[in-house]
């Protein structure tokens, strides 16, 4: 269940899945990647979906967006992973790759390689909660938000405290965020992937107490777990 009615608080779509948005989001492929991932809009029981294949390669698409933090500090991924990467170190370089992952991006100087991230994404081999810098880019975290060793091939709902996480992860109170970007890559592991982007919202602390009171062991249709990221907090922590 999604809560969007403005009654319980304020909901912050950051995409349709549409394929006039996707036209319209800028598109960046890997460096030194083979292919490119492609992305194509489908839809379900439950409204729209991304899917993103990648074969030996990997692009992302994304765009500049203001998140207010103050207001909407959580953040929901519902997504899938139809096809993952097992059997490879995400930590290192050589195996640096997610069939899912969503950065969400604060610009903090004059170059993108000034900007600090958090990589949310849905692992192969970790589990849900660790976290360390990426191996290419220190000031991106890669945090497991969902994992296929929990939830294979099916949907399921993540939810974060973004604001509490730059805190923890890089010492940032921030007020804002910059952009978000969602991405799928396979061109260091040389694997293939298949997974599916669905219902990606900012949402205030009213609807978080909401959720996790009235729907955190309820399941959606096709068997869509609904989990609770940042280490399972209490949704009064300050």
């Amino acid at each position: 269940l999604i809560l969007s009615s403005q009654s319980y608080g304020e909901v912050i779509k950051v995409f349709e899945f549409t394929e006039s948005e996707l036209s319209n989001l800028e598109e960046k492929k890997v460096r030194g990647a083979k292919n490119k991932t492609i992305f194509s809009i489908g839809n379900n029981e439950n409204g729209n979906f991304l899917k993103a294949v990648s074969s030996n390669g990997g692009s992302g698409i994304g765009k500049e967006i203001n998140i207010d933090l103050e207001k909407t500090p959580f953040l929901n991924i519902t997504w899938k992973v139809e096809q993952g990467l097992s059997g490879i170190d995400e930590r290192s370089k050589k195996g640096h790759d997610f069939a899912a992952r969503m950065f969400v991006v604060k610009k903090t100087g004059a170059t993108p390689l000034s900007n600090r991230a958090i990589n949310f994404v849905f692992s192969s081999n970790e589990d849900i909660g660790q976290f360390w810098p990426g191996p290419y880019f220190s000031k991106s975290i890669d945090y497991v938000l969902s994992s296929t060793k929990e939830n294979s091939n099916e949907w399921v709902s993540a939810k974060a405290n973004v604001k509490e996480l730059f805190k923890q992860l890089h010492d940032l109170d921030l007020r804002n965020l910059d952009g978000v970007a969602l991405m799928a890559d396979t061109d260091n592991s040389k694997l293939n992937s298949v997974a599916y982007y669905q219902n990606i919202f900012f949402f205030s602390r009213i609807n978080y107490i909401l959720n996790f009171f009235f729907n955190i062991t309820e399941k959606r249709d096709n068997n869509t777990a609904i989990t609770t990221s940042s280490k399972g907090e209490s949704p009064y922590v300050d």
